[in-house]
């Protein structure tokens, strides 16, 4: 790992590519040479066949000549015909010298010596015995012919065995030549893989930090280890996360100071109102007791936003805090369920829990909290007699919450904006008090904070919640 942190990753990535092109250009000049080499030898066996065949022809067609000119030679006492003869004896004999080097059986070659002789002992004599001696050399011939043609089976024989041994070699470089070809491909692909989940690696990390960026999990230290143009964007990820805490904090700080400050005159404010509606500094005549109520009014739903604001400041630095557990969610969603009894039952609405059993590592804190909120919402919205449905599952390695009401629902233009905080859509109920727009706010925190996601899906009757949570654990 110290030995890629002193590259870049655009380094090392051609470093990547050079080694595995390397290998397989080595395999391929590899393969190159040993594709000559077999053409070679094909070249060289198909080059040696031919000149033993050749020689064979040679001999027998000399077998002939000498047949011609030594018979031609009794008869006639002739001493050229004899002379051609004896050249054509030498012929042929260099002729099996030759075969007998290229790998015919010196046995052979003793036999047709020996025959040679034997002609050649019939040659001489005196003409009277010239038909008789012309007769032997027939004979003695037809046994030369017989040794020449075996001497021709021979040769055959040495080129079979020389085709088969070089289609034995063929074979087997080629089959070393294949092996060494889908080694190299074997291990350039080996190289890349490992490559791959080198690189991937430190992307993957930098991937989770910027994602754990954007949910806002600002206590978790980066560190990229890899090539160093990785590491050095993990120091820069690092420092915008400490950049983060900081204005995360002073945020904090100054809503806190900002409420803290507001709420002191806010209240001396609601005080000396609420005095001057009593008639404490003199009776009021109707118009001005009407002003007073209604600055009274007023100075109440501005400490109520105050409150809100503090609640939802309180709630975001909350969510980042997790204590998780592994948590029977069906019977946390009951729970639930159970604590809001008398108000579900006051609207006279049925609420019905479906699913199993389902253990997954969640604050159950934090997890009640966003059921109650939305449950808390569906009863409002609901019309009295209505129907409420929590429905859980799990799917892909998620658990699925379903939450639905059959309510007035969300219009098309809130959808988009239903989880800004603060935010109150157009649609309220006319026989509940206002809420005060932070409900589903954080609800959103509290779930994004677990690393899953709320959607408001679409359904003709009422509003549809769905909640996603990774990490599922069966009981």
């Amino acid at each position: 790992m110290k030995f890629l942190q002193r590259f870049s990753f655009r380094q090392l990535l051609v470093l990547a590519f050079l080694l595995i092109a390397a290998l397989l250009g080595a395999a391929s000049v590899r393969a190159l040479y040993a594709l000559e080499d077999l053409t070679l030898q094909s070249r060289d066996g198909a080059a040696q066949a031919l000149e033993l065949s050749r020689l064979a022809q040679s001999l027998g067609e000399r077998s002939v000549t000498m047949e011609r000119s030594a018979r031609q030679s009794v008869v006639l006492d002739d001493r050229v015909l004899r002379g051609r003869f004896s050249d054509a004896a030498n012929e042929a004999t260099q002729i099996v010298s030759n075969l007998v080097t290229e790998g015919l059986p010196s046995s052979s070659m003793q036999q047709w010596r020996a025959q040679l002789q034997s002609i050649n002992g019939l040659l001489t004599g005196s003409p009277d015995t010239a038909l008789d001696r012309e007769r032997q050399l027939a004979q003695e011939f037809r046994e030369l012919e017989h040794i020449t043609s075996t001497i021709a089976g021979q040769v055959q024989q040495t080129i079979q065995k020389r085709n088969k041994l070089l289609e034995t070699r063929l074979d087997d470089s080629q089959r070393h030549l294949a092996q060494q070809v889908i080694g190299a491909i074997a291990l350039a692909v080996a190289m890349a893989l490992l490559f791959g989940m080198g690189f991937t690696r430190p992307l993957n990390r930098l991937e989770q930090a910027i994602v754990g960026l954007g949910e806002n999990r600002l206590d978790q230290v980066i560190t990229i280890q890899g090539p160093a143009d990785l590491a050095l964007v993990g120091h820069r990820l690092n420092w915008l996360r400490l950049r983060l805490v900081e204005l995360d904090a002073d945020k904090s700080r100054f809503l806190r100071h900002v409420s803290h400050e507001l709420k002191t005159p806010l209240a001396s404010l609601r005080e000396g109102v609420s005095l001057l509606e009593d008639g404490v500094a003199g009776a009021l005549n109707p118009d001005q007791r009407e002003i007073a109520h209604i600055l009274k009014h007023n100075t109440g739903v501005l400490q109520s936003q105050i409150e809100d604001l503090l609640r939802f400041n309180a709630a975001a630095f909350e969510a980042r805090q997790l204590h998780r557990q592994k948590t029977d969610l069906l019977a946390l969603v009951q729970a639930q369920v159970d604590d809001q009894h008398l108000q579900w039952r006051a609207r006279e609405l049925t609420v019905t829990v479906k699913g199993e059993p389902i253990r997954v590592e969640i604050d159950p804190e934090k997890i009640g909290t966003v059921l109650a909120n939305l449950l808390s919402n569906a009863i409002r919205y609901s019309p009295r007699n209505g129907i409420i449905t929590l429905t859980l599952s799990q799917e892909d390695g998620l658990v699925r919450i379903d939450i639905g009401d059959q309510g007035i629902g969300v219009a098309s233009a809130d959808r988009n904006r239903i989880f800004e905080p603060f935010y109150r859509g157009e649609r309220q109920p006319t026989d509940v008090v206002r809420g005060s727009g932070i409900g589903l706010s954080i609800v959103h925190e509290y779930v994004a904070a677990h690393g899953g996601r709320i959607e408001l899906l679409s359904d003709p009757l009422g509003a549809h919640f769905r909640i996603e949570i990774p990490h599922v654990f069966k009981s």
